[in-house]
């Protein structure tokens, strides 16, 4: 009966131990400083913006190039954000929908820190566009 009693104690370490590194592991994380955004893209308009069609297609860019971090409803918690040391913020908070379309270009396109630039991965401007059309949906 001590053996079980033994398994158990440690078991329940382990549980409790894991959890509170989660937790902590969350808190962790730094803020990203404030975004330095040249005033081109601060005035650049979306010749796009209201297209339906493209939202479907940044959906798909989204899902291949930008789910693993910010999560399949861009809350900031997919798998790799884990790993990350700055915490992402939810593309559906206020403060992210009422930034105009060109600065949200520039920060999903240039990036900056651990944000990777992705001018390479989608070099397509309508195809940059139609991601920027996706984040919106995510109100």
């Amino acid at each position: 009966m001590k053996k079980y009693t033994n398994v158990f104690v440690l078991l329940m370490v382990v549980i409790s131990t894991g959890l509170l590194l989660s937790f902590a592991t969350v808190q962790d994380k730094k803020d990203g400083g404030p975004w330095n955004v040249p005033e081109k893209y601060k005035t650049m308009q979306n010749a796009h913006n209201g297209d339906e069609g493209l939202v479907k297609i940044g959906k798909m860019h989204y899902i291949k190039h930008c789910k693993s971090c910010h999560g399949g409803d861009g809350l900031g918690d997919g798998p790799k954000a884990a790993s990350m040391k700055t915490k992402m913020n939810s593309f559906k908070s206020a403060e992210f929908q009422s930034q105009k379309d060109g600065v949200i270009y520039y920060q999903s396109f240039i990036g900056r820190d651990e944000m990777p630039n992705f001018e390479s991965k989608i070099p397509d401007d309508e195809d940059r566009w139609a991601v920027v059309n996706y984040l919106r949906t995510l109100k």
